[in-house]
């Protein structure tokens, strides 16, 4: 569609070499709108798409080992949330095999980052959403080793992340963890879901409108996707933006906005 009103436009006001340069600038808007904002190419978003699957599951076996041993339980989590995702045969797999790589106990996890930040680095909110995914990933067995949240500090000063950042993320995905499973304290649901959204009581509802949104862009299929989630790990984002807008409507009820 830009790709036609940019040579339309370009010929009308400049003629043949404005057509070309109407080719050219509709072209790209054309990519951008067709893989999303952050998006590139086919490509370049299938490498990013392996890269940011051989930096989960790498990651997820050096959560496991964190506090010395891989159990029976770890390795049984693994398995069910492969087939919560309906990942594909081959993702399996791979899935498999970099678990155990990651598990090593000689394994650095430094070239993996290095590796990803080169591929992913730049693409916008992937690194977030990585550093969210293994935070509740490391979650779902119902234990948060001191190993574990560690080597995820480790894991987020690699992609960027100061420790007040950390600490705030870490605060939001420990409260929007159980909303949807209906475990919110209703002692506390309200104060969760002001933490799950990254603001306070005092925040305007402005402030929470804004909060809320960005989050919910963050979370959004067709974007992770154009960035370089697997398709098969967008459940898990799916899962998120349903814990967020929970807590999200608690808080409008609360308010009555």
């Amino acid at each position: 569609m830009f790709k036609l009103i940019g040579v339309i436009a370009g010929y009308y006001f400049f003629g043949f070499f404005g057509a070309l340069f109407g080719l050219f600038v509709g072209s790209f808007f054309d990519r951008m709108r067709a893989y999303g904002s952050g998006g590139m190419n086919p490509l370049q978003n299938a490498l990013r798409q392996a890269v940011f699957l051989e930096t989960v599951f790498i990651s997820m076996g050096k959560l496991a080992k964190a506090d010395g041993h891989v159990s029976q339980d770890e390795i049984a989590h693994v398995e069910q949330l492969m087939q919560k995702l309906n990942m594909t045969a081959g993702h399996r797999q791979q899935a498999i095999a970099l678990f155990k790589q990651g598990a090593e106990p000689a394994f650095d996890i430094e070239q993996t980052y290095k590796r990803f930040m080169a591929i992913c680095g730049h693409t916008k909110d992937l690194k977030q959403v990585l550093l969210v995914y293994l935070i509740v990933m490391a979650l779902a067995d119902g234990h948060f080793h001191p190993a574990e949240q560690a080597l995820l500090a480790d894991i987020a000063v690699r992609l960027g992340y100061n420790q007040a950042a950390f600490k705030q993320m870490l605060d939001m995905v420990l409260n929007q963890s159980h909303f949807a499973s209906g475990q919110a304290n209703a002692a506390t649901a309200l104060d969760d879901a002001y933490k799950a959204l990254g603001v306070s009581k005092d925040s305007s509802d402005a402030e929470i409108k804004r909060a809320y949104r960005k989050l919910m862009s963050q979370y959004h299929p067709d974007k992770l996707i154009g960035q370089g989630v697997p398709e098969d790990m967008i459940l898990m984002a799916t899962e998120q933006a349903k814990e967020i807008q929970l807590a999200h409507d608690l808080i409008k009820k609360n308010r009555n906005i």
